[in-house]
């Protein structure tokens, strides 16, 4: 019989997350949410994501065909790009910290402007208000409008219409109220449960244990019905131990398989949010090196660089790039766990790789 050990569980990993590029919104239905991020090295993180998964993808296409798509902008266990039905698992959403009576009154005020007005963007906000500064998220000072529209939106007051320039184009909207019975209550955490290990399988237990944490930061009204749902892991997913540790993944797929193949000369820059990358506890039992990312560490001590993007080889991440444009030319910057490479068939991977990159960025076609 086949063995499930780490070689299993890495094929699996990659073949589950590299299924058949499809659409836009169908690749995001399938994975179910997808990280974002603003940093541009050479691309947004969600638009890295998205390249490997959605036919003939081009950077910034997500946010072009946004407003048309049955998507939203909305928390998980980070902040990113959700399936629209999705919502009815998240809101009515209650913060974790409640405003003041004040606040409370400054947000009612500024929704019924934005209900009458329609799509509004934050500047029509200010214009319109005197808020003032609050401080920032990390350090420095936030216009207080910016902030309350932000805070407006993670309670499901606001949605996200589409962006201008990157800006956030907020309109109201309104959830369908909720069966608030225990029961309900357990079953909204554990589909939201299923989703994240469907993302990110197969799990190691006490990366399944931080996803269950993170998911406080989206759904923080189920915090206590996801600790319940964990508890119980073992008869909910599929699971097995692997060198004394329990590995868990959907109860309907076998890491086993020889249906997982990899393609063997295929190589793929990943972005450092990518489903396969994301959990660098996993990433490090996988692939037996610590993965960084170094964006905000200071330039000094980095060792991978601003943006290192993990090379995946077949079924192995070999190192790592930072990819500049230049002059309307990609310029790379590679580094290597082990020796580099030096035979024909990884300089014809790495061509092909860089050839799919400038095309995707609408440097080459």
């Amino acid at each position: 019989m086949p063995v499930i050990d780490h070689d299993a569980l890495r094929r699996h990993a990659i073949a589950r997350t590299f299924f058949k590029p499809t659409t836009l919104l169908r690749a995001i239905q399938r994975l179910g949410f997808v990280q974002a991020d603003p940093i541009r090295a050479p691309a947004r993180a969600q638009d890295l994501i998205l390249m490997h998964r959605v036919k003939d993808y081009r950077a910034g296409q997500l946010e072009a065909r946004y407003a048309r798509l049955a998507v939203e902008e909305d928390c998980l266990v980070n902040y990113g790009f959700l399936a629209r039905e999705t919502l009815a698992l998240l809101h009515p959403r209650v913060a974790r910290r409640a405003w003041d009576e004040a606040m409370n009154a400054r947000a009612a005020e500024v929704l019924e402007f934005i209900r009458a007005r329609g799509r509004t963007h934050p500047q029509q906000v200010q214009q319109a208000f005197s808020h003032g500064r609050v401080a920032g998220y990390w350090g420095g000072e936030l216009n207080a409008s910016t902030h309350l529209l932000d805070g407006m939106h993670y309670r499901g007051l606001l949605r996200v219409a589409r962006r201008d320039s990157g800006t956030r184009v907020y309109e109201a909207i309104e959830h369908a109220t909720q069966d608030d019975s225990p029961q309900a209550r357990r079953e909204r955490a554990g589909a939201l449960l299923d989703m994240i290990v469907s993302l990110y399988a197969p799990l190691p237990s006490p990366s399944l244990g931080y996803l269950t944490t993170l998911l406080g930061y989206g759904a923080p009204h189920l915090k206590t019905e996801a600790r319940e749902v964990l508890k119980h892991a073992k008869s909910r997913w599929a699971h097995a131990k692997v060198d004394g540790e329990v590995w868990y993944w959907p109860s309907d797929e076998n890491p086993a398989s020889r249906a997982h193949r990899v393609e063997p000369e295929r190589l793929r820059f990943l972005a450092p949010f990518d489903p396969l990358v994301w959990d660098r506890r996993r990433f490090e039992r996988l692939w037996g090196w610590a993965y960084r990312f170094e964006a905000y560490t200071p330039a000094a001590k980095r060792t991978m660089g601003h943006y290192a993007l993990p090379m995946l080889l077949g079924d192995q991440v070999i190192g790592w790039a930072n990819l500049k444009v230049e002059g309307g030319t990609l310029v790379p910057d590679l580094g290597f766990i082990g020796k580099r490479p030096r035979d024909a068939a990884f300089r014809a991977a790495l061509d092909e790789a860089y050839q799919e990159m400038s095309v995707f960025l609408g440097l080459a076609e």
